[in-house]
């Protein structure tokens, strides 16, 4: 039973793109196209076990995936005429197989790879139609759940659905822009296989044999064109290399240190002559078929000494011209970097670090560590290496990043005295201030994670500079709108501040915000708004409390009840005096329901053990925390939904009256 299921498993690999093109041909919709191709494969795992596997398994999956074509189109009452003509066929063929398969697979492929999907719905339908991986397999793959690969190939087809897009080959001009989209996914894949984003292991072989197999079906299927061949053959001699890129823990090893004698000749053979294809074509050389050449350069050189990088470092700039993206002016970093010495390689690497494209690339901080370290600047290559691990997913590169980190000569000993600060532990210890709120410290975080991710925990805090900030802030917040540049800028400022620090803002100049909407709630709304008889007796009195007293919204959420003087209708807290009138005085009993201390606007329940609340901000009667900023706004939007003639509703600022 084992073997059979093996089996079974092992066709529907190799015969379901097959099946599933032909049945979309008849039926024109691809999610009931597999379906109907499920429907097979669930027919030979009932019978095989017992009737034994086939003489040809894959005719025989085709024939019973039509005839439920055939049955399906017959329930449907549709197609009448198109019924009669398939089961003709089927009855005059028996099981023989389309002579037009591969074109089939062809358009399905197509069809999978269309532009009015996402990346990476692209990815996974590729791969669940025409590579005949389950949901689960993907999701393992890709390290994301199985739940949202399935999804994305759900809404995938139901996409393609109701876009009606057609199943046949593209022609004219749209052939060149459908291919770069097949293209794009086949080298995807190849990719992540070749050299995985997150997990534990460098490389997922599974995926690099899928993407070769997807390549070079489509070279069998569209001989005529350059770039198919140009990245078949990429993809050959790059995994030609495979079983020389990891060690005996599966620790990287880097391709000047390569055994080459372990490159897979064959397939480096094979590369060669998907590369003469590609010249054969005819025609200016594209992106792939530019790559494919650099990779021919690498697996011709039989020492990593005998390399022409000069060569080399000129495709990159040919590749650059047709492809000018930040990845490719890396890549060019590193080839100038072996051609023309390490300065000139750093000198164009330095101009990515404030691309905001690259701003969490983990190779950018590898590659200027590597050129630093030819350099001889081992304590700048030291922090480059660290940051370069952190930034990466990938447990075996982050491991292979920390030993070179590590391998590095130490900085003479300094003096006697305390170690230098660093920018990580101290901004972790601004952090863990008891003079900061939650909401703060949420904030002032999110600017000193990027500070560090950019410039790296090891930084000495003595090297933290106002142009290496500006740095940071045009590559993370270039764009950013104003509140949320200012925000940033002013976190940035305090932590200088406290750190005893030059004016890390000093090349940063405060953008001007434009005027929020204040004064918008009119008096007939305001009526309607009190009138609501749903509204909770805290918010009744925040809100009322907010519009008589005119203070900000974080001074009345500050207010604690011992700050209370009822007969005066007023409250003190910090510098701020807040004062009501007679529509709070009110309702003010009956919030506080005999409490003397405390917050005086607390949550709605206790929080949990792992959101433990400051002791000021706990109420000692009920246990209960003091209500935060961003729930008190939230509440308030939510009711004024349905008042907000936009229907966004309304923030809490709005309550202040007119002046």
């Amino acid at each position: 039973m084992p073997d059979v299921h093996r089996t079974i498993d092992a066709v529907w690999k190799l015969e379901s793109a097959k099946i599933i093109a032909a049945l979309t041909g008849i039926v024109r919709d691809v999610g009931l196209a597999e379906e109907l191709a499920q429907d097979a494969l669930v027919a030979a795992l009932e019978q095989w076990p017992e009737s034994g596997v086939p003489d040809n398994p894959g005719a025989w999956l085709t024939a019973i995936a039509k005839r439920r074509a055939v049955d399906r189109i017959r329930r449907d009452g549709r197609l009448e005429r198109r019924h009669e003509q398939l089961a003709h066929e089927l009855r005059q063929s028996g099981e023989a197989e389309p002579a037009d398969d591969r074109d089939d697979v062809l358009r399905l492929m197509f069809v999978s790879c269309h532009p009015v999907l996402p990346t990476e719905a692209r990815v996974a339908l590729t791969l669940r139609l025409i590579g005949g991986l389950t949901a689960a397999e993907i999701a393992r793959a890709f390290l994301v759940p199985e739940a949202v690969v399935a999804k994305r190939i759900a809404v995938a087809k139901r996409t393609l659905a109701e876009q009606r897009v057609p199943f046949e080959l593209p022609a004219g001009d749209q052939l060149a822009d459908r291919l770069s989209s097949v293209l794009e996914v086949v080298y995807l894949v190849f990719n992540e296989g070749y050299s995985a984003t997150g997990g534990d292991d460098l490389m997922r072989p599974g995926l690099c044999l899928e993407a070769l197999r997807l390549g070079r079906l489509l070279a069998a299927a569209v001989p005529y064109e350059a770039e198919v061949h140009g990245l078949v053959a990429l993809m050959e001699i790059q995994a030609s290399r495979s079983a020389a890129r990891t060690g005996p823990s599966g620790e990287p090893v880097q391709l000047h240190e390569q055994n080459r004698g372990r490159w897979d000749q064959l397939l480096i053979r094979r590369g060669f002559t998907a590369m003469l294809r590609a010249r054969e074509c005819g025609g200016p050389a594209g992106p792939y078929v530019l790559q494919a050449a650099i990779a021919v350069c690498h697996a011709q050189a039989p020492t990593a000494e005998a390399t022409d990088w000069g060569q080399i470092a000129t495709l990159y700039t040919a590749l650059e011209r047709l492809l000018p993206t930040p990845v490719v002016r890396l890549n060019r970093a590193v080839a100038v970097g072996k051609a023309y010495g390490p300065q000139a390689g750093l000198d164009l690497a330095d101009e990515l670090t404030a691309d905001p494209a690259l701003r969490d690339y983990h190779l950018l901080p590898s590659v200027r560590g590597d050129l630093l370290e030819r350099l001889g600047r081992t304590e700048e290559a030291r922090l480059e290496f660290r940051r370069a691990a952190a930034l990466t997913r990938n447990a075996a590169e982050r491991a292979f990043l920390d030993r070179r980190a590590g391998a590095l000569p130490a900085a003479a000993a300094s003096p006697a005295g305390p170690p230098p600060a660093v920018l990580g532990t101290t901004a972790r210890a601004f952090l863990d201030r008891d003079d900061l709120d939650a909401a703060t410290v949420r904030s002032y975080g999110q600017t000193l994670r990027r500070l560090r991710l950019a410039l790296g925990d090891d930084l000495p805090l003595g090297s933290l500079t106002a142009d290496r900030v500006a740095g940071v802030f045009a590559a993370a917040w270039g764009t950013a709108a104003p509140r949320t540049w200012n925000r940033h800028r002013a976190a940035v400022r305090s932590f200088g501040a406290w750190a005893a620090l030059d004016d890390l803002a000093a090349g940063l100049d405060r953008r001007p915000e434009p005027a929020g909407r204040t004064a918008a709630i009119t008096p007939e709304q305001l009526e309607r708004l009190w009138a609501r008889p749903d509204v909770a007796g805290r918010e009744r009195v925040l809100w009322r409390l907010l519009h008589e007293s005119a203070a900000s919204v974080r001074a009345v959420l500050a207010l604690d009840v011992q700050d209370l003087d009822l007969g005066d209708r007023s409250a003190r807290t910090g510098g701020t005096r807040v004062v009501w009138r007679s529509g709070t005085a009110q309702l003010l009993p009956e919030l506080l329901a005999g409490r003397t201390r405390g917050p005086l606007f607390l949550t709605d329940r206790r929080p949990g053990p792992g959101r433990a609340a400051a002791p000021a901000d706990l109420c000692p009667e009920t246990g209960r925390a003091r209500l935060s900023y961003e729930r008190a706004e939230r509440l308030f939007k939510l009711a004024t939904r349905p008042l907000d003639p936009a229907g966004e509703g309304w923030t809490l600022r709005m309550l202040k009256p007119r002046r």
